[in-house]
């Protein structure tokens, strides 16, 4: 296993309480499945930081920030059945990111965390 990249991002649950507010912007950066899930949850603000910061965090670890094809509401976190959260691609993301990685096979990796004020994801894609 060769590490390809390593993002982290941290985010004000606080801010992102108050954008939440927008339905827009939740459309923009989130996909019917995560409002789905977060809106279902107690604090959904933070279930919104949470994503929001892992979708920074793996634009960092591909090295493209949010920019040449990658969407935020294409990058998909979804929590597998023990509950650990995992990262899926979509669209046109998933082509960009393939065109990246040279079309090698890759993993990412996702840690998430959050102590009120802050919501915190890390990222790790290897190839």
């Amino acid at each position: 296993m060769k590490i390809f990249g390593i993002g982290t991002d941290i985010v004000n649950i606080d801010r992102i309480k108050k954008s939440i507010k927008n339905k827009i912007f939740i459309k923009k950066l989130f996909n019917e499945k995560e409002i789905k899930k977060c809106e279902s949850q107690k604090n959904s603000a933070n279930c919104f930081a949470k994503r929001f910061a892992a979708k920074e965090a793996f634009s960092k670890a591909i090295g493209t920030g949010i920019s040449n094809g990658i969407r935020f509401n294409e990058i998909f976190v979804k929590n597998i059945k023990t509950g650990k959260p995992k990262i899926m691609l979509l669209g046109e993301t998933k082509k960009v990111v393939s065109k990246i990685l040279k079309k090698r096979k890759y993993n990412v990796f996702l840690s998430l965390s959050d102590d009120e004020p802050f919501a915190v994801a890390t990222v790790v894609i290897s190839v």
